[in-house]
């Protein structure tokens, strides 16, 4: 099984990646691979590899994201995910115009798909939260100030959370998840920046 040094649960593979390393996470994806529902009516696309683990309590995860952009919608993200029609997902994506920037899917039955904030660079800092029933999504420029970005709820049931890179339009991508954080607690505050 996959272990990573930060968190203390098993994890699993939901659909194999192309090639992982684990010091640091790097997942690199498959072409035309993604997680996606479109309200539009077509095909649902859920075949982008996600590396998860199952938590229970309140939680926070974090971490650094870089990514090799080469086409649209190549990203690396944040997961959470219920069922295959509840899930949602925090993402650092390459847009059509050739720009990096923050972008949130939250899917229930179809997928809510909203864009942020545009970054300039290859990487970025993101963040998924366990409220309660609720969830919210942070980024962040340096780790340590964060910016809220959306708050939501999911079904009531059990929840996997973990790390994904998708390459839905391209030949495949890669992405490095570094200085990872998770910590078993509640964030007290959506829009404080802690």
């Amino acid at each position: 099984m996959p272990f990573i040094k930060e968190i203390a649960y098993e994890l699993q593979w939901q659909n194999s990646p192309a090639t992982w390393t684990a010091e640091p996470l790097s997942i690199t994806a498959f072409g035309k691979t993604d997680l996606f529902v479109s309200p539009q009516g077509d095909r649902p696309t859920l075949n982008a590899p996600a590396l998860v683990f199952d938590v229970s309590k309140d939680f926070m995860l974090s971490c650094r994201v870089k990514v090799g952009f080469k086409a649209a919608f190549d990203a690396g993200v944040l997961y959470l995910y219920q069922t295959d029609e509840s899930w949602a997902k925090l993402c650092f994506e390459f847009s059509p115009q050739a720009a990096p920037m923050v972008v949130s899917v939250v899917t229930k039955g179809t997928s809510d798909d909203c864009n942020s904030v545009f970054i300039d660079g290859d990487s970025t800092y993101l963040r998924v939260a366990k409220l309660g029933n609720a969830f919210a999504f942070h980024h962040s420029n340096d780790g340590k100030y964060w910016y809220f970005i959306r708050t939501f709820a999911l079904e009531a049931k059990p929840v996997k959370v973990g790390f994904v890179t998708q390459s839905p339009t391209g030949e495949g991508c890669e992405a490095q998840f570094s200085e990872i954080v998770f910590k078993e607690e509640s964030l007290k505050d959506l829009r404080s920046g802690v």
